[in-house]
Parts: structure tokens; sequence; C-alpha cells
């Protein structure tokens, strides 16, 4: 499986930005792909993430009613429109795919089976 993220950049605080990740070698259509990010000095952090066959999502409660991800399953690729943006959520985006319990679980790398690259979201204040 390789996925391949777009749509990092600037904005200012209070801006919106709009992620993508496109996934290519997937062999099942019951999977769950999201967001991680990583700010230097902080631990990665799952961000959001949905399942592409029933739709169910999770979002950090930090990013709760800001941000929102949703899929295309013809284009295998997960959308995540970032609203309200804080310098707080300044990091590298990364996309991932596997299991749901991968994205808020302490020791969810287990439950992951492939990781993009990063896409770097800078907000300035």
């Amino acid at each position: 499986v390789q996925l391949v993220e777009s749509g990092g950049g600037l904005a200012q605080a209070g801006g919106s930005l709009t992620l993508s990740c496109v996934a290519s070698g997937l062999t099942s259509d019951d999977y769950t792909i999201g967001w991680f990010r990583q700010a230097p000095g902080k631990a990665r952090e799952g961000v959001s993430c949905i399942n592409a066959r029933d739709g169910t999502t999770y979002y950090a409660d930090s990013v709760k009613g800001r941000f929102t991800i949703t899929i295309d399953n013809k284009k295998d690729t997960v959308y995540m429109l970032m609203n309200n943006l804080k310098p707080e959520d300044a990091a590298v985006y990364l996309c991932a795919v596997g299991d749901m319990a991968g994205f808020h679980l302490p020791d969810g790398d287990r439950y992951l089976d492939a990781w993009g690259q990063g896409t770097l979201v800078t907000v300035s204040s």
C-alpha cells in the first residue's frame, strides 16, 4: 500500500486548509484511513480517521468541531478539511491506513499497515 499526501501549506490562525491522501495498492474495501500529526518536541497524535466501508469516524478531542474527514471510495482518497486553524495545529501531518484502533490507542502502531511521507502545515498567529 502506498499513501501520498498533499494540501499542506501556510495558513493564518482562523483559516482553513484541506489535506488529501491518495491510497494505492489496497486489496480490501474494509480499511480505516486517516491522519496523525507530529509537531517538534511533541508526541505523535492520532487526529482523525474514517472507515471506508461504513463511514465510521474518529476525531481527537483537540480537533472536534473544527476538522472534518471524508472519503471518496471511487478515488481511494481521503480528505481532511481543517477549519479555524490554531497555531497549535502546526505539524507534519501523516496519512496512515489500517485499523481504527491504531489511531487512538497509545500503542496503536501495530494496528497500522502503511504510512505516507507527510505534509507540513504551518499556522501563523
